[in-house]
Order: C-alpha cells, then sequence, then structure tokens
C-alpha cells in the first residue's frame, strides 16, 4: 500500500482535509483521511492533492493550432482548420496528439473526452497514460460513407483501446451531419459526443440558410430549419449518453428538451469567448440539473490545455454573465472540473472524487 500526503486533501465528494492524506493500492484509492491516521508516506509540502481534472472536450490532434486563425470569424476559421487537416497524416496526427496528451497532463488533467478526427488521441493515450473516450468523427450526408469513415478508424485505434482508453463516436454537428449520420452514430451503441447550438451563424445557416456560413456551403448540409438541439430531439436522438459540447445560443425550452432527455453538457468558455461566440448560459444550464463538465476544447481555438486557466474563464465569464460575483465559486469549479466532468463523460463510478473505491487519478 502506498500513502500520499499534502497540506491539505480535497476529496470533491466530503469535506476538505487540512492535512489530509490518501491510501492507494494497486491505483485504487483505500482510505481517505488525516495523515496522522494514515501516515505522511510521500509528502507534498505547500500542495493540496485533488482529484484529476477532466478535461471533458478536447481535440488533441490540434495542439500545435495555436493562433493559426486568430480574429477570424467561426465560418473562416472552420474553413482553414479544414483545409489545414487534410494536408496531414496519422503520423502527424499522432505527434501532435503526443504533444496534447502531454500538456494536458502537465495541468493536472487525467481523464479527456476526446474528438479525433484520425483517432490518433487514441494512441497518444495509450502511450502517455491519459484515461479517455475517444469519441471518433463522421461527417456529412450519407450514412454509408459515414460507416465507412468510422469503420476506417475504429480498425486504426482498436489495437491499443482498454479500460482506460475507450471508444465512442461524433457525428460532428448538425450543420456537418446529416440527421441519417446521426441515426447510425446512434445504432452503433457507444458514448456520443457532439457540438450543438455553438454560434449565432451555425443557427443562421440551420433555421434560414442565411448568414456568413453561405460562402461555406459546400462544406455544410443542408439547412434543417431548426436548431440542431431541437431536430435531434425531434429524430429521438438525445439520450443519456449524449454528450453536447457549447451549447451558447440555447434558450429555455431548448435547455428543457436536453434536461428531459438526459444529455450532458461540456462548457468551453475561453474558446466560445475567443471565436466570439458568446458565453453559456452555465448557471440555466445547471439549474436544470445538467450534468456539466468543462473542457479546453481544441487549440486550434484556445491558446492552451492549461486548466487553471479555463478554471479562472469558468468562474470570471459564468460571473460577467449573471453581473454577480458571487455567481460561481472556486469550490463550484472545482466540482465542474472533476466530479462535474466525471458524470458528464459517464464515468463517475471510477474516477472524479477522492473517496475510496475509485481510481487513484489524482
Amino acid at each position: 500500500m502506498k500513502v500520499v500526503s499534502a497540506d491539505w486533501v480535497l476529496p470533491v465528494e466530503g469535506d476538505p482535509i487540512e492535512g489530509g492524506a490518501v491510501a492507494i493500492e494497486d491505483g485504487v484509492i483505500t482510505a481517505v483521511g488525516s495523515a496522522a491516521e494514515l501516515g505522511a508516506g510521500e509528502h507534498f509540502a505547500d500542495a493540496a492533492i485533488v482529484p484529476g481534472f477532466v478535461n471533458a472536450h478536447t481535440h488533441l490532434e490540434y495542439a500545435v493550432y495555436a493562433g493559426f486563425g486568430d480574429g477570424l470569424s467561426f465560418g473562416p476559421w472552420i474553413a482553414m482548420h479544414v483545409a489545414r487537416k487534410s494536408r496531414l497524416g496519422r503520423a502527424d496526427m499522432e505527434a501532435i496528439a503526443r504533444l496534447g496528451a502531454a500538456e494536458c497532463l502537465r495541468s493536472g488533467i487525467t481523464t479527456v473526452g476526446d474528438l479525433a478526427f484520425s483517432g490518433a488521441t487514441a494512441h497518444a493515450c495509450a502511450d502517455l497514460g491519459l484515461r479517455g473516450i475517444v469519441y471518433l468523427e463522421v461527417f456529412g450526408n450519407d450514412a454509408d460513407d459515414a460507416r465507412r469513415q468510422f469503420e476506417e478508424k475504429r480498425a486504426y485505434v482498436e489495437p491499443v483501446l482498454s479500460e482506460r482508453v475507450r471508444l465512442g463516436v461524433s457525428p460532428h454537428a448538425p450543420y456537418s451531419t446529416s440527421t441519417a449520420v446521426y441515426e447510425y452514430a446512434a445504432r452503433l451503441g457507444l458514448p456520443l459526443a457532439t457540438h450543438l447550438n455553438e454560434s449565432r451563424d451555425e443557427l443562421d445557416w440551420l433555421l434560414h440558410g442565411a448568414g456568413p456560413w453561405q460562402a461555406f456551403g459546400e462544406l455544410l448540409v443542408d439547412p434543417l430549419e431548426e436548431s440542431g438541439i431541437r431536430s435531434l430531439a425531434a429524430a429521438g436522438l438525445l439520450g443519456p449518453d449524449v454528450v453536447a459540447a457549447h451549447c451558447v445560443e440555447v434558450d429555455a425550452e431548448e435547455i428543457g428538451l436536453l434536461a428531459r432527455h438526459g444529455v450532458s453538457v461540456t462548457h468551453c468558455p475561453r474558446s466560445n469567448a475567443l471565436l466570439g461566440c458568446g458565453i453559456a448560459p452555465l448557471a440555466e444550464l445547471r439549474a436544470a440539473g445538467l450534468r456539466v463538465g468543462v473542457g479546453t476544447d481544441g487549440v486550434s481555438s484556445v491558446p492552451s490545455h492549461d486548466y487553471f486557466e479555463e478554471l479562472r474563464a469558468v468562474i470570471s465569464l459564468a460571473r460577467a454573465r449573471e453581473q454577480r460575483a458571487d455567481a460561481l465559486s472556486a469550490t463550484e469549479a472545482l466540482e465542474l472540473a472533476t466530479l462535474g466532468g466525471a458524470r458528464a463523460l459517464g464515468l463517475d463510478a471510477g474516477i472524479g472524487s477522492l473517496v475510496p473505491g475509485k481510481r487513484a487519478d489524482l
């Protein structure tokens, strides 16, 4: 048995413990308490032991893109990165994803929910010891083509899948992926992640076929005449296995639809702010009972995988939106970053807090 201790232990499920310690055996937490009870073991001075952060929405294959397209609006930014990805092979993607995984680990992130264009993130996680669900992205109008995309990527990641590195599917977004492709993805019975209601320009296209995205129509599916959330709800494609990233441009009815169907939400405040998309209604999402985690998104839209910077943005932008200094506390932000993210990804039985029986991801 190994014991680690610090000036503070913050279990998240339970009160902070001054002079706390965590006992670990075979990678599993066996006890949490005071160092006086459990022994000091390996002591970390001037430190706190917390659950490993859960970065619930990432694109690690974009880890070297920081600064490219800064200042572009959402549509031109997407078009630029679509072109950039087309010039990279799997070896490139693996090298980039390994960098992203290393940056996550350096920032205290031990689990990711990664939406992977190629699947390289699965190899990076397996190599570097990062826990994650790797959601393989599919795009387009045709379900048969989406099946071919998915099966090719699954064959590539299959050798490195494990209890720690799990498989999911990501029909990219309602503006880039048809309802038929969403239906195919749902039939796979895997964890599913997608991008929903991220920007006003997205809604202008989906509702009316109008706005700035008309210039990029060849990259998009036909307008739905309703929002992505409403469209997926009407098609019976929302449920507890669905993780919806962003949810910035949502009204009360759409929040209700997400809540009634048990959908999880990943909140990416720096990405939404830097792309000019707005600030997601975090208070309303939480009040509706939704499981909410925090994600950095890709370094294509943020400067880094620095999770402390992300949490500062979570707090400051929540307070700015609500115009209240008490709108979100540091304690609440820590919960979102750990147990909240674990719940959003459906992994909270094993991670997200420091309690006996959970994995010693800390």
